[in-house]
C-alpha cells in the first residue's frame, strides 16, 4: 500500500490487516502507527526512486492500494508493473467533476464560476479534460489511463470528498474549534448556512477499499459520508462536541467584506457539492 502514514493510509492499514490481508505499509518515512495490527510490516518508499515501486511490489501483489497516486506519470508507474499486481483500489477526488455549463473546482474563484452541479453527483457525471495544469485535470489524467488499462489491470478509482478523521494536517472543523476555544461567540455564514461540501471521513473511505480490495474491477466510485451536513449543521455539532452554544449570524447570500472573508469557512459554496 502507497501512502500508508497519510490520513487516509493509516486507517485503510488497519482495515485492511484488521479484514485478514497481509499488509506492507508503503511510504517515503517509512514509519507505522500504534493502532495497526502486529502484522503490518512498514516500509520506506519513495516511488519517485527509479525503480523504486517495482523493488517494492517483488514478485507480486494481489491488491495494490495507491493512496497518493496524482497524476498520469503516477498511473503509468501501476500499468507498467500490470503483471505483477493482481488489482488496485486508487483514491482519486470529487474535484474531477465539471457542471453542464463547464465549470468545475478550478473555475471557483472566478466571477460567476462555482459550478451547479447535480444533487447528488452521480460517477457517470462529465468530468473536466483530462491534463497537466491543474490538481482536477491531473486526477483525471490519471484516472483514464488506469481505466484503459481494462482487465489487465482491473481498478477502482474512490473519488474522495472533503476529507476529515484523525491525522489531518490542516483540519477544517479548527474553523470551528478555534473560535470555541478563543471565546468567540459569533459565528457569521454565508448562504444562510446552508452550503453543503460533502464530508468523507478517513473510515468510511477505509471500507470503501476494504470492499474494494475483496471484489476487483474497473470502476468508479464516489467516496463520501452518508450524510451531507450544511455548514450549520457541522457547526452545531461542534459546538455539542465541544459543550458550547454560538450564536448564528447568517448572511442571506455570498461573503462579504474585505477579500469576502465575513461568512467564510471551508464548507462555503455558493452551490451544493453532494456525491452520489
Amino acid at each position: 500500500m502507497l501512502g500508508a502514514s497519510g490520513q487516509v493510509g493509516r486507517a485503510v492499514v488497519r482495515a485492511l490487516a484488521t479484514d485478514g490481508w497481509e499488509v506492507t505499509a508503503a511510504s517515503r518515512g517509512g514509519g507505522g502507527d500504534g493502532r495497526w495490527p502486529a502484522e503490518v510490516r512498514s516500509v520506506r518508499l519513495d516511488r519517485n526512486e527509479e525503480g523504486a515501486l517495482a523493488a517494492g511490489i517483488g514478485d507480486g501483489c494481489d491488491v495494490l492500494v495507491d493512496i497518493v497516486a496524482y497524476d498520469r506519470g503516477h498511473a503509468r508507474q501501476l500499468t507498467g508493473l500490470a503483471d505483477r499486481i493482481g488489482s488496485a483500489v486508487v483514491v482519486s477526488s470529487g474535484a474531477v467533476y465539471e457542471d453542464d455549463r463547464g465549470r468545475g473546482f478550478d473555475t471557483q474563484d472566478e466571477p460567476g464560476g462555482f459550478p451547479a452541479y447535480p444533487v447528488p453527483i452521480p460517477e457517470e457525471w462529465p468530468t473536466v479534460a483530462p491534463g497537466d495544469a491543474t490538481y482536477g485535470t491531473r486526477k483525471v489524467a490519471l484516472e483514464r489511463e488506469l481505466l484503459a488499462a481494462g482487465d489487465s489491470l482491473p481498478t477502482t478509482l474512490l473519488r474522495a470528498g472533503a476529507i476529515h478523521g484523525p491525522h489531518c494536517p490542516g483540519p477544517r472543523e479548527l474553523w470551528f474549534v478555534k473560535r470555541a476555544l478563543d471565546g468567540r461567540p459569533v459565528r457569521i455564514l454565508a448562504y444562510g448556512g446552508r452550503a453543503r461540501f460533502h464530508p468523507a471521513h478517513v473510515d468510511n473511505l477505509a471500507e470503501l477499499v476494504r470492499l474494494a480490495a475483496a471484489r476487483p474491477g474497473s470502476r468508479v466510485l464516489n467516496g463520501a459520508d452518508p450524510q451531507a451536513p450544511t455548514v450549520a449543521e457541522i457547526g452545531a455539532a461542534i459546538d455539542a462536541v465541544l459543550g458550547v452554544e454560538s450564536e448564528r449570524v447568517l448572511i442571506e447570500g455570498a461573503p462579504e467584506g474585505p477579500g469576502g472573508l465575513v461568512g467564510l469557512t471551508p464548507w462555503t459554496s455558493e452551490h451544493p457539492v453532494v456525491y452520489d
